[in-house]
């Protein structure tokens, strides 16, 4: 009877936890990415299950059944009461696509798979504002790598220091035009605080750069 009443307890906890993470993980991701993202949750998890049996496996081999069961569930109960102090994230963020990157000015149409591609953003900072007008950046650099850009940095003008260039690369123009539908509502709010510290009337002024294909058999020299 005992028996009978654990089982019923365990699944039911199992089942309360499992429905829990999937829906968090629903939550948390953003359109674009939750196929992807569900995908490698999955894999880990069910990776992790595969490798626990045969890991507990081969402890019962050495240390017995009973013994098994009485390490894995002390184990448990220790995880339990030290993942209890690392909340879940509740997923309040507000990740609708915010379609406010105005379309990219260009000469001509550019070919999809022509890159790498190099965006640049320039902003004039009072100094009493730069130290958190690049705290803001910092920030904002997360959503640009998680948006596909694959390197990313801050630059100063030497002849005019208040003027600072935030730039970063990606693979190609379709990424780049990808990236405009990626933009959340909650990644806007955090480009408004730094776009905030900007000085003058127009805004700050956005470019982009095409790589060149060298010519045949051409070496760049420096």
């Amino acid at each position: 009877m005992v028996a009978l009443i654990a089982t019923f307890v365990l699944g039911t906890a199992w089942i309360t936890m499992l429905t829990t993470l999937n829906g968090t993980m629903q939550a948390i991701l953003p359109n674009w990415i939750r196929g992807r993202g569900l995908a490698i949750y999955l894999t880990a998890f069910n990776g992790a299950m595969a490798a626990g049996s045969l890991g507990w496996g081969l402890v019962a081999q050495e240390i017995g059944t009973d013994a098994t069961l009485i390490v894995a569930g002390s184990i448990l109960a220790l995880s339990g009461l030290l993942a209890h102090r690392a909340p879940l994230p509740k997923g309040e963020s507000d990740l609708t696509p915010s379609l406010h990157w105005p379309e990219p000015a260009i000469a001509e149409p550019v070919a999809h798979d022509r890159g790498p591609v190099l965006i640049m953003i320039t902003y004039r900072v009072l100094p009493q504002d730069r130290p958190s007008f690049l705290a803001a950046l910092y920030r904002l650099s997360e959503e640009r790598h998680r948006d596909g850009a694959y390197a990313w940095g801050i630059s100063e003008d030497a002849a005019d220091p208040e003027r600072l260039v935030e730039w970063f690369f990606v693979e190609s123009w379709a990424e780049h035009l990808r990236q405009h539908r990626r933009v959340s509502k909650t990644d806007a709010d955090i480009q408004s605080q730094a776009r905030r510290f900007h000085q003058g009337p127009d805004e700050p002024l956005v470019q982009h750069f095409l790589g060149v294909e060298k010519p045949p058999g051409k070496t760049p020299s420096a």
